[in-house]
């Protein structure tokens, strides 16, 4: 059974630079939005691959405090051969961590959900 997740929970914009790890090596990608759930990610520099576990490592604007997490690539989009982005469904995170995202998420005007 396939589980689709891109509705459960509100998102709000968010237009950051993290390290998104592929096989432990780091790669710069850009957010577009955020979830406590997940993260969908604009793919900057980084080669093809079939990975779809990655890790994360990121700051959410006005905090210092960085955040670790792990994902599961969900979905993908594609502009001709190439990966143009991707949702991310977070596999492992703190729930501290969670918690910052969903109140992140609360005080700001959401995307539709």
């Amino acid at each position: 059974m396939e589980h689709d997740d891109r509705r459960e929970s509100r998102r709000a914009s968010l237009d950051i630079y993290l390290n998104k790890y592929v096989g432990g090596v780091p790669y710069l990608t850009r957010t577009a939005d955020i979830s406590p759930l997940g993260i969908r990610l604009a793919k900057l520099i980084e080669p093809e691959h079939p990975a779809r576990k990655v890790g994360l490592q990121f700051q959410l604007p006005g905090s210092s405090e960085v955040i670790y997490a792990e994902g599961e690539i969900v979905r993908e989009w594609e502009r001709g051969a190439q990966t143009e982005g991707s949702s991310i469904r977070f596999t492992l995170i703190t729930e501290r961590h969670r918690k910052q995202i969903a109140g992140f998420v609360r005080a700001r005007a959401p995307l539709a959900a």
